[in-house]
């Protein structure tokens, strides 16, 4: 409320007054002789009546009496009129005085608070010109900060196209800076350091490759010189790009306290939403223990070995048609989104022991070359193989698969172990195993295929629980079979089925609704000798 909206208060002076003056100093003594002469003249009056009665003795003297109380009565009644008067005038001045100083009081009141809102006033007056002050130096100071990001950002965007490698190291290492100073760039700053990893790069010449320094001739000498020139740059370009992947990792990597589960990295940068790298080559590629959001690593190249053991993939992680061209550990890896592996290479051994895979993760038309690890992973949505081929030893032991698992026409050329495995509905179809499968132990608890499956070397199956139907149908064991104390719960069908080899079908469980499917054998008969076609479990044992 602005001072001039505030009413002026009344002068308690002016008020009084204008109600009430003073008496003048003549006023008493004129009331007295005006009463006393009313009094005389009343009592004379009276006097003269009397007299003119004729009265004689007491009653002349009781008259007069009389008369003589008369003007006394009228000069006290009319001194007590006056003081009556005098004690109202005085009563009511008090009463105004009182009012005076009531009035006083209120106005110094409102005096107090006029000067209590001026005063709030001028302080709110004050706290906003400083408010704005303080907004509007905050606001340069940030105009000022933005500037110099985005001129520092521009310029070093600018030189990590440099062709010197050292100008280039050193732009790295001031993005990491600007990024560590700036949380609110550091998504960028990860945009930039993945792009500059997604550029084309050369590796260095093998030393066999290089030209011998002792040739004399002039064209193979100048072709010297060029090479180990470029080699020279190669070998600085391969420095800066394992710079850059470190950067990554450094800041990637919570290493989470293990009691409290907060991080104890003064480096990590929480909340990297992305880190795209498709089609990058990456070298001695580690990510062990970061923790990522969605991960795009379609047709990278991953030269060396490439590890990704205990990350965390909070979003979806694609390595579709990567190459990894050395040996790729994912053991313990969690995949919180889909994971795609589909038509991947890897060169090397693989491990996924104890990885989790909380979505949908595909293998389709991968190849392993050599060994692989898939001991303890555990798959809670569809988990695709089809088409894969795994050249080495294949380990899936302990294995839990919550939802669908498709092995459809997938080659294992060697030894495939799926002991005590755990599978919901699971299909082999048309899948080719070439050495020892075993799936000892194993549980399945949906509908199982291995239709038209070929079975090249001892297919073992011991111990094993089909809870649903087990369709075997057109499958093609080439070796020995064993099926001794396997559990039926479900309908088993061998409808077509080949046994070349040894087979072994004893201490069978089945329940009632698989009999027609599993009836036994007529009588025992010594073990067969050559193919047999049987379209029921093998009789042989």
């Amino acid at each position: 409320m602005a001072v001039s909206d505030v009413a002026q208060p009344v002068n308690p002076a002016t008020r009084v007054h204008e109600k009430r003056t003073a008496l003048p100093q003549w006023t008493v003594p004129l009331v007295a002789f005006g009463v006393t002469a009313a009094s005389l003249l009343v009592f004379i009056i009276l006097w003269r009546w009397v007299n003119g009665l004729r009265l004689q003795g007491k009653d002349l003297a009781s008259a007069q009496l009389d008369v003589v109380k008369v003007a006394s009565g009228i000069a006290v009644g009319g001194g007590g009129l006056f003081a009556l008067y005098l004690a109202a005038r005085r009563q009511r001045t008090q009463e105004l005085e009182l009012d005076i100083r009531r009035d006083e009081l209120r106005n110094r009141e409102s005096e107090l608070a006029q000067r209590d809102r001026v005063q709030v006033h001028a302080e709110q007056v004050a706290e906003n010109s400083r408010l704005h002050a303080e907004r509007t130096t905050a606001a340069a100071e940030k105009d000022a900060a933005d500037r110099r990001v985005t001129e520092l950002y521009a310029k070093s965007v600018e030189n990590l196209g440099s062709d010197k490698a050292p100008v280039r190291l050193g732009v790295l290492y001031a993005l990491e800076r600007l990024a560590q100073d700036n949380p609110a760039q550091r998504q960028t700053i990860i945009d930039v350091l993945c792009a500059y990893l997604r550029m084309p790069y050369d590796p260095p010449y093998e030393p066999a490759n290089l030209p011998s320094p002792g040739d004399v001739d002039m064209l193979t000498l100048e072709r010297h010189t060029k090479m180990i020139a470029e080699q020279r740059e190669r070998v600085q370009e391969r420095e800066v790009r394992l710079t850059a992947q470190r950067i990554l990792a450094s800041h990637l990597r919570p290493d989470l306290d293990d009691s409290t589960g907060k991080s104890t990295n003064l480096r990590f940068w929480p909340g990297i939403q992305r880190l795209d790298l498709t089609g990058a080559t990456l070298i001695e590629f580690d990510l062990r223990g970061c923790h990522i959001g969605s991960a795009g690593f379609t047709g990278a190249t991953f030269v060396g070995t490439a590890g990704f053991g205990g990350a965390v993939f909070t979003g979806i992680a694609r390595f579709n048609e990567a190459t990894f061209a050395s040996n790729a550990w994912f053991t313990g890896t969690k995949f919180a989104g889909t994971a795609g592996f589909n038509k991947v290479t890897f060169t090397g051994d693989a491990g996924f022991n104890k990885a989790i895979f909380a979505n949908t993760a595909g293998f389709n038309e991968s190849n392993f070359t050599t060994n692989v690890w898939f001991t303890g992973a555990a798959f809670a949505g569809t988990a695709g193989f089809s088409g894969a081929t795994f050249t080495g030893t294949s380990e899936f032991g302990n294995s839990t698969f919550s939802s669908t698992a498709e092995f459809n026409k997938t080659t294992f050329t060697g030894n495939t172990q799926f002991g005590r495995a755990m599978f919901n509905d699971v299909s082999f179809g048309r899948a080719t195993f070439s050495g020892t499968a075993g799936f000892g132990g194993s549980n399945f608890d949906g509908i199982t295929k291995f239709n038209d499956a070929s079975f090249k070397g001892t297919a073992g199956f011991t111990g094993s629980v089909f809870v649903g139907a087990a369709l075997f149908d057109n499958a093609n064991f080439g070796r020995n079979a064993w099926f001794d104390k396997t559990i039926f719960n479900g309908a088993a069908q061998f409808d077509g089925a080949v046994f070349n080899g040894d087979s072994g079908f004893l201490n069978l469980s089945t329940e009632p609704d698989s009999q027609q499917s599993m009836s036994p054998p007529p009588s025992p008969t010594p073990p067969a000798v050559g193919p047999c076609t049987c379209r029921k479990p093998h009789p042989c044992r």
